[in-house]
């Protein structure tokens, strides 16, 4: 057993068929469960050291729904392909791929442990059920109403239909519905219980919740990756990643439309925006939302925490240099972002996940999924928008980007300014590892 064991490591193209297959399951868990392209690339190279394959001789292609491996030596070439079919956030599996690899290459695991590891991982359920996630989701849209601007009235109503909103996706994803038809139906059944509730409820901003109670749709981990995969030189996939945001935002705009005409709601694009006081209220809004959206995320229960007060702390500073120092909203963004960023270094080592687990769903509350909103929207209702409205939806569209890129490079501005030097303590680390596998053995 001990030989087989030795030969498996020793030998980079024993079991070969079957040390690809596991590659690739790491990558396609990776990719459907949220990861950048560019993760999941240093994943299955690490993955490929792990069982003896050296780096020069793998080489992988990533794309968003799809993953191809190749391992070649001066006499063959082996290759193969795997599909992604899903495309969710976990937060959780991202941490434990992570996890098991560096176990791995610890405890010196057989090839059979570390794909029961992977299989044990991918038939687990989510941390959280769907009714905690429906409250979750609501208070995030909640939390972002107040971000908009509107009362605490407003905040309740909106987490309201937000909640029924969710719970009819739940119900059209369980039906077999069309993913994006889904998409519509519950933007439509949340926005119109939020148009109703304006004869109900009396509110000092009662158009808010129209605004804010579908934003639980708004795909912002998504929108990060396909910035940070151009960015990152992956241009197919984040140009896919892209116009797969596009189609869901679309989605959730021809759902909300639908119901305003019902309701008779003209001036939803015009509708002010502008923060009550960006100092009290904003920061505790902020943590409701990053706390919220990652229930959402499958943000591992430990650290929802640090991920609330992450999003404090980012919007707080943003708003700081916007409302303080006169600063463009993207330039306050990457400022905010890029603190919580640099402060993640220091935080992953005390709960042992990856950056991305912290960084990025702190970051939710920066992402400007109301302007891309509203920019389709008024696409949607092109012949009936002034000249002046359709210039502001370009505007807002153009802001949006850019602040998406800025989220996105303040994301990864530990591995843009330290890169080199993570790389090297991650590869020493590897070299660590894999120099003491057969110590014992030679001792």
């Amino acid at each position: 057993m001990q030989s087989s064991l030795d030969q498996v490591f020793k030998d980079p193209f024993y079991k070969i068929t079957y040390k690809m297959h596991l590659i690739l399951t790491v990558g396609r868990l990776l990719m459907e469960n949220g990861a950048d392209s560019d993760r999941t690339t240093r994943y299955i190279m690490r993955t490929a050291a792990y069982m003896g394959i050296p780096a020069e001789n793998v080489s992988c292609h990533i794309m968003y729904t799809s993953l191809l491996l190749n391992v070649k030596n001066e006499e063959r070439t082996y290759t193969e392909l795997t599909k992604c079919r899903k495309h969710n956030v976990s937060m959780t599996v991202l941490a434990a791929v992570s996890r098991i690899i560096w176990r791995a290459m610890r405890d010196n695991w057989s090839l059979e442990r570390f794909e029961k590891e992977l299989e044990t991982l991918e038939s687990r359920k989510n941390p959280y059920s769907n009714f905690a996630t429906a409250i979750g989701s609501s208070f995030a849209c909640g939390g972002s109403c107040l971000l908009f601007g509107g009362d605490f009235i407003a905040f309740f109503v909106t987490a309201i239909c937000a909640f029924f909103g969710f719970y009819a996706r739940i119900l059209c994803n369980k039906r077999g519905f069309n993913n994006y038809a889904g998409i519509a139906i519950a933007a439509f059944v949340a926005t119109s219980l939020a148009t109703l509730s304006q004869s109900v409820v009396h509110s000092a901003t009662p158009m808010h919740p129209i605004v804010a109670c579908a934003l639980f749709i708004v795909p912002g981990v998504p929108l990060i990756n396909a910035a940070d995969d151009m960015l990152n030189n992956f241009i197919m996939a984040g140009i896919t990643r892209a116009f797969h945001t596009v189609l869901i935002i679309g989605s959730m705009a021809f759902g909300t439309a639908i119901a305003l005409h019902l309701g008779r709601i003209t001036e939803f694009t015009t509708i002010s925006l502008s923060p009550g006081d960006i100092y009290l209220y904003h920061p505790i809004a902020a943590a409701i939302s990053a706390g919220g959206f990652s229930l959402l995320f499958n943000v591992p229960k430990r650290v929802l925490w640090a991920v609330s007060v992450g999003g404090a702390v980012a919007v707080l500073l943003r708003n700081i240099c916007m409302f303080d120092f006169g600063l463009s909203q993207a330039t306050g963004t990457l400022i905010g972002g890029g603190v919580v960023g640099i402060a993640a270094l220091s935080a992953i080592h005390r709960f042992h996940v990856p950056n991305v687990v912290l960084t990025t769903p702190s970051a939710i509350p920066l992402v400007p999924g109301i302007l891309l909103y509203r920019l389709l929207f008024t696409l949607l209702n092109i012949n009936d928008v002034s000249t002046e409205v359709l210039l502001g939806a370009l505007r807002n569209g153009i802001e949006a980007a850019t602040i998406i890129i800025s989220i996105a490079v303040s994301v990864a501005i530990p591995n843009i300014f330290w890169s080199r030097q993570i790389r090297k303590n991650k590869i020493a680390q590897e070299k660590k590892l894999l120099a003491s596998r057969f110590v014992d053995q030679e001792d």
